[in-house]
């Protein structure tokens, strides 16, 4: 038997699904990457450091302000600039508001589905529409977030190198702030709502990588940490992930101490549970989590959990803000030109920049390591481990099933596609 399954329906991207199987047994079984690959880090040659980060901003309308965020926090390492504990704190506002952005379009218009027992967020619309309304309001706090602090809902303006070149207006936060307290209401029904699921019985235990911040829900900075061992300082990234090509993908694939390991929310619970706001481990546990989990499918929950927590978070750091009052920074200026690499969590999981700079300050070397590529082959690790306990099912069905586990990961295809090396002869 063979079952190909052409363009996976609601992931960012394009990805084919083949799985051949002869007399039962798995004969092949590969998540093709098909995308067209985009050369960022090419683009990225030549550019000036004022120009960086505005242009790998465009890797993704979904991720714009994880790569902005690292790309700055990157690209200030090489330019020895440091930065105040006020912008940390408005970069970590803005990081939790594309991570809302992010998983509550998953969980809802991607996911969701699944679980409803619809084919897309059309027929989800007619038959929940009071769910659906109120997962758009989430989502336009969300954007609205994103918008006061970065400029912009995607593809942010604001943020640059040293700190902002605006500052959002006391107003403009404590409106934030009233408004994340308000729909709270919303996010426990979403909450009630995904108690009610069961997730697919699957276990795959496997290498989960994330930063580990002490005392701190990873996020803008740490250490790379995985449970199989890993403890290493992000500039030494190249010594402990091997990024390799495999001829069916157009996006470089990944491993460190294992085969394979994963990046993302279930990688940041196992790794860190203990470091969730109040709020989010109470809804751990009411969702039935713990970080001895090894089930693939449980990243969606899991997601639901970090939603909670930035809200919680965002909340407690807006009152930060306000009560120590925004002062805008001085400009920046470069005391040297060299090497930097900076990693952030990104909503997919850990993303890494690393640029080198000329004495003109512009960028002789680039390299992004992207949560999907990090990500691909656990995906199919995991793929070729379910097959053989679907065999049973009818076809449908266990493409359904294999489709859901890929949609478990939410893989971010055009994020993934540029890291192709291509010579010309």
């Amino acid at each position: 038997m063979k079952l190909e399954i052409k363009q996976l329906t609601r992931i960012e991207g394009h990805a084919n699904l083949v799985i051949d199987l002869e007399k039962g047994e798995l004969q092949e079984c590969r998540l093709e990457i098909v995308e067209t690959p985009r050369f960022f880090e090419s683009f990225l040659v030549g550019q000036h450091y004022t120009d960086v980060a505005s242009i790998v901003a465009r890797i993704c309308g979904i991720c714009s302000n994880s790569h902005t965020l690292v790309a700055l926090a990157a690209t200030e390492q090489a330019l020895g600039i440091s930065v105040t504990n006020q912008t940390l704190a408005l970069r970590r506002l803005l990081a939790y508001g594309e991570i809302l952005q992010s998983h509550l379009l998953q969980l809802v218009f991607m996911a969701l589905p699944d679980y409803l027992g619809v084919s897309s967020l059309m027929a989800l619309a007619q038959s929940h529409r009071e769910l659906v309304s109120r997962a758009l309001r989430l989502k336009k706090l969300a954007n609205d977030l994103c918008m006061t602090i970065g400029g912009r809902a995607i593809h942010p303006v604001t943020p640059c190198i040293g700190g902002f070149s605006r500052l959002p207006e006391p107003e403009e936060l404590q409106g934030l702030r009233k408004r994340l307290v308000a729909i709270l209401p919303d996010l426990e029904n979403l909450v009630d709502l995904f108690a009610d699921f069961d997730v697919p019985e699957f276990s795959r235990p496997t290498e989960y990588l994330c930063l580990k911040d002490d005392n701190k829900y990873p996020l803008l900075s740490g250490r790379l940490y995985s449970s199989a061992g890993i403890s290493g300082e992000v500039g030494e990234y190249a010594s402990l992930i091997e990024e390799y090509l495999m001829p069916h993908s157009t996006a470089k694939f990944a491993r460190a101490l294992a085969s394979s390991y994963t990046v993302g929310p279930l990688a940041r619970y196992k790794n860190t549970a203990r470091e969730l706001s109040p709020m989010a481990q109470n809804v751990a546990a009411a969702l039935k989590l713990t970080p001895e989990v090894v089930n693939p499918f449980a990243a969606m929950p899991v997601r639901l959990v970090e939603v909670v927590n930035c809200f919680e978070s965002a909340i407690h750091l807006i009152d930060r803000l306000l009560l120590e009052g925004l002062q805008h920074d001085p400009p920046a200026s470069p005391q040297g030109f060299g090497e930097g690499v900076a990693a952030i969590e990104a909503p997919r999981g850990t993303l890494l920049h690393h640029y080198c700079y000329n004495d003109a300050g512009r960028v002789v070397m680039a390299n992004c390591l992207i949560p999907t590529a990090q990500n691909l082959a656990n995906i199919e690790n995991d793929l070729k481990a379910l097959v053989p306990l679907l065999l049973d099912l009818p076809r449908a069905e266990m493409a359904q099933q294999l489709q859901m586990l890929v949609r478990a990961y939410d893989p971010c295809i055009s994020c993934s596609t540029h890291a192709l090396q291509v010579s010309f002869v």
